[in-house]
């Protein structure tokens, strides 16, 4: 699924070696882009779609520490503005290999363009799994969401739907139960697959039901999310339920497919790296949400950032 229309970008001209190339333009990838200029070091920055990546989608950030509300689009502008000032290349094209050649990196671009560094910093993010039903692109932003931290909020006193029954979507859940009026969640199995712990808890908050064996079919509504309908995978039978908001907690997928069989995945596919985002080849480092981390925000992918820069400024320059 695309959501970023790149076909309007200006490419520029950009050089054929760098100290550090950091791939993907999102809050980890261009703060990464920031602390380098600060230390000296030439950096270019390639992002596939848009600057700032999906925090472009995020219609109001309010847990990003000295902006106690803006939207995701302005945020991920002033990522891009700062980057920018400092003297980062950013160009707009698709890492399409990465070889190590010794103590130099080389990346190929969609472009033909082959750029050498010592050090590569990976910042692709992951994407959250889809449902790919009908409504959940149209009404994205309008009462559908990947995000519970980041939405929870604009759905106080309001009735839910939570589609998932995993780890992630009993979590949010119970995160969500203390701002919502009533959830609903929608479970493929006869049972919750969450740690035990958290299937009890679910089951025992008076604000969540379950409704198991069923699948959302359906995102329905106007000018925003109305209501859903799902069906029973063991008798066919459809219902309607009526529903302000879905949050679809089904899974992320990495975008860690260029790292395949170069540095060590987990078996989900994120990037597993060391305290100082260094993964298992000297050089290269993973920021944000493509490596194995414990919470994906804003704040943590900017803090990823800082700390791989600030480890390849002392150890390779």
């Amino acid at each position: 699924m695309v959501f970023f229309d790149t076909g309007s970008i200006k490419k520029k001209e950009i050089k054929d070696k760098y100290d550090i190339v950091v791939v993907g333009g999102g809050p980890a990838g261009l703060t990464s882009a920031i602390y380098a200029r600060r230390a000296g070091l030439s950096v270019l920055v390639v992002e596939k779609a848009i600057e700032g990546g999906y925090v472009n989608l995020t219609h109001l950030v309010e847990n990003y520490p000295g902006f106690p509300a803006i939207s995701g689009e302005e945020l991920a502008s002033k990522f891009k503005e700062h980057a920018e000032k400092f003297g980062a290349d950013i160009y707009n094209a698709e890492v399409v290999k990465l070889e190590v050649l010794g103590d130099k990196k080389v990346v190929e671009l969609d472009d033909g363009k082959r750029i050498e560094a010592p050090v590569v910093i990976v910042a692709t993010g992951a994407n959250p799994k889809r449902l790919n039903v009908p409504g959940e692109r149209e009404f994205f932003g309008k009462g559908v969401s990947y995000c519970a931290t980041c939405d929870g909020y604009l759905f106080a006193g309001k009735d839910i739907i939570v589609v998932g029954g995993g780890d992630s979507a009993c979590d949010e859940s119970i995160f969500l139960a203390n701002i919502v009026n009533k959830i609903t969640m929608i479970q493929l199995l006869e049972t919750l697959t969450a740690a035990k712990v958290l299937q009890e808890r679910v089951l025992s908050n008076p604000k969540i039901d379950v409704i198991y064996n069923s699948t959302v079919k359906e995102i329905r509504g106007k000018d925003k999310v109305e209501e859903v309908v799902i069906e029973n995978v063991k008798t066919g039978e459809t219902k309607v339920l009526k529903a302000d908001g879905v949050f679809i907690f089904i899974g992320l997928d990495p975008n860690s497919k260029l790292l395949e069989g170069l540095v060590e995945l987990d078996p989900y596919g994120y990037i597993i790296t060391d305290e100082n985002m260094e993964t298992s080849v000297k050089g290269i480092y993973a920021v944000g949400d493509v490596r194995k981390k414990n919470l994906r925000q804003i704040v943590t992918a900017v803090a990823d950032g800082a700390i791989a820069v600030e480890h390849a400024a002392k150890h390779y320059f």
